[in-house]
């Protein structure tokens, strides 16, 4: 998997001490080195009210609370993003296999991996998100494009 490279243009770009300054550990290390949380651990998990789902290094909307769903894989899964120009897919080859990566389209930051076995949803696409990548805002509606 490669970590975010700051060299693309991205919206937002920080140097890696900026990136280091504004994110706790834990948070610098999934979304700048493409580290996963532990499943079942993170803090979205069981997240149900309505809202919006925000990148947390950068505030970019990511999700809606609508396209959540329980994957029953650990981590918070949702079936499509808020708008396509959300998020950036990318092929990961890391660990024995090919998987996609997802990652903000305005920072950059790893976000997670999106699977095609979201079945029963609308998309058949399930976003396996870590929990430390996001911030949530209740009761928030995504902006116009």
């Amino acid at each position: 998997m490669n970590a975010p490279n700051d060299s693309q243009d991205y919206p937002v770009t920080l140097s890696e001490s900026e990136w280091r300054e504004r994110l706790s550990p834990e948070e610098y290390a999934i979304l700048r080195t493409a580290a996963t949380e532990r499943a079942g651990t993170g803090e979205l998990l069981d997240e149900t009210r309505d809202g919006l789902y925000r990148c947390r290094a950068c505030g970019n909307e990511l999700f809606v609370a609508g396209t959540k769903f329980d994957s029953g894989c650990g981590w918070p899964s949702f079936y499509e993003s808020v708008r396509p120009e959300a998020v950036e897919l990318l092929e990961d080859a890391s660990l024995g296999m090919v998987r996609t990566e997802v990652r903000c389209a305005n920072c950059g930051s790893h976000l997670g991996h999106v699977f095609p076995d979201g079945f029963g949803t609308p998309t058949g696409d399930r976003y396996c998100m870590n929990s430390l990548a996001l911030s949530f805002e209740a009761g928030a509606t995504p902006d116009e494009a």
